[in-house]
């Protein structure tokens, strides 16, 4: 038998090493988990229904707009201004739906993020206003902000309307967009905008949508590669079941041709894309559905996150990083666009599911074998003060702290700007603190 103070040291060397393990897991636990902030929610005097992914730059600072709410009830641009203690500062921009010089019709209802120039100004187009709506030029000075409308929509057989994506822009100072409806067809369209001299822009219709086989009804964004060729989706048509499409155009001399590069035809295939599409270095594209997927019609839109690759004789292979499903521990219904980082991983968020079932932020990751892994980063609406439903993608800082917006939640149900700190970015804070106190 062994002496009692051999089986004390032997206690005490185990409980030793059980505290250490301990301390490891303690540590591992207050470093792993992302951490959801709301910081700042929507009242409708602000803006309320923010929809649209933010732009941050380089000082931290975040842009973005709101489809309702604010002075004339019309939407507007916003700022979150990052303040050297950490806090926010919002801060309205423009107010759209106001009365513009010598009568001209203002745009309201922003439903597509902002784009910025090496100048700072920033640029985007509104739903409705104007004629059939606008696309915009915000510019400041002196710390006043001005709005130019750029161009209004005349509708119609011989122009497009109602503009709902981004714009895009080229080395030019060229403006590239859709709109939702118009046209030729009234499929919708996609413009460009052209800057004159005189300060004045030109729009031309480069495609008209028709209804039916090719696809129509553009809402998300377009992608411009380096050849100057267009990516883009429609949400709705196709040549198979009618699901939307995927398509590019391409420009030789002054003619623009259209090719429909992705529709679904299978089942659980990507379906319905409200997003538009990215591009990376190689030239794939990638995107979301909002419907599809190997969980379809299991009571679930469930959605995918897909991959375009170019092959050979200007064929396109389809690729299912991920399908959303009812889990928990998933999202469903991906309206957003996608973001990449520096490491080739994808990010974005789900309109539904999560462990509340009110939408989630995810992260995609490359692993070996050519498959993704995914990460839940936050399931919002946690509670009435939480962000919920969000319907656009997110923005990066370089410290990988993660930034969106969603349509409803906040302390009004108008909709929240929320952040996820990085769990790097949470430890230091910790460790920068005598006494951290309760951690967001």
């Amino acid at each position: 038998m062994k002496s009692p103070s051999l089986l004390l040291s032997a206690v005490t060397t185990s409980r030793a090493i059980l505290l250490a393990i301990a301390g490891l897991l303690l540590s591992a636990a207050r470093i792993a988990p992302s951490q959801e902030k709301v910081i700042h929610s929507f009242n409708y005097a602000q803006g309320a229904d923010p929809a649209n992914e933010l732009i941050i730059d380089s000082k931290g600072n975040l842009y973005g707009t709101t489809r309702a709410g604010g002075t004339h009830s019309r939407g507007e641009v916003f700022e979150l201004v990052h303040e050297s203690n950490g806090s926010r500062t919002f801060k309205i921009l423009y107010d759209f739906g106001g009365i513009l010089p010598n009568d001209k019709l203002d745009g309201d209802q922003p439903r597509a993020a902002l784009i910025r120039d090496a100048q700072g100004n920033f640029y985007g187009t509104t739903y409705g206003g104007g004629k059939h709506g606008t696309v915009f030029e915000l510019s400041e000075s002196n710390g006043n902000w001005t709005e130019k409308v750029l161009y209004s929509f005349d509708g119609g057989s011989t122009d497009g309307m109602e503009p709902i994506g981004e714009v895009v822009r080229d080395a030019a100072g060229h403006l590239y967009g859709t709109t939702y409806l118009g046209g030729k067809y009234d499929g919708g369209t996609v413009f460009e905008l052209t800057p004159k001299s005189t300060g004045e822009w030109t729009e031309k219709i480069l495609y008209s949508f028709h209804p039916g086989a090719e696809g129509y009804w553009p809402q998300g964004r377009l992608t411009m590669d380096a050849k100057g060729h267009l990516y883009g989706a429609t949400t709705f048509g196709g040549p198979n079941d009618g699901s939307g499409t995927i398509f590019e155009l391409t420009k030789n001399g002054a003619t623009w041709t259209k090719k429909t590069i992705y529709s679904p035809g299978t089942t659980g295939g990507p379906s319905f894309f409200y997003a538009g599409v990215i591009l990376d270095a190689k030239g794939n594209l990638y995107g979301t559905s909002a419907l599809g997927g190997q969980h379809q019609g299991q009571s679930c839109s469930c959605g995918t996150v897909f991959e375009l690759t170019p092959g050979p004789n200007s064929t396109w292979k389809e690729k299912v990083l991920h399908s959303f499903s009812l889990a928990k521990t998933d999202g469903n219904e991906p309206y957003s666009g996608l973001t990449f980082d520096s490491k080739g991983n994808l990010y974005g968020t789900t309109q539904r599911g999560g462990a509340y079932g009110k939408g989630t932020v995810f992260e995609l990751s490359p692993a070996a074998g050519g498959k993704w892994t995914e990460k839940l980063l936050a399931s919002l609406g946690k509670n009435d003060a939480d962000g919920s439903a969000p319907t656009a993608g997110v923005a990066r800082d370089a410290a990988g702290n993660v930034f969106g917006t969603t349509t409803t939640g906040g302390g009004d149900n108008e909709g929240a700007v929320f952040e996820i700190v990085h769990p790097k970015t949470a430890a230091v804070s910790e460790d920068s603190s005598d006494d951290p106190g309760p951690q967001p």
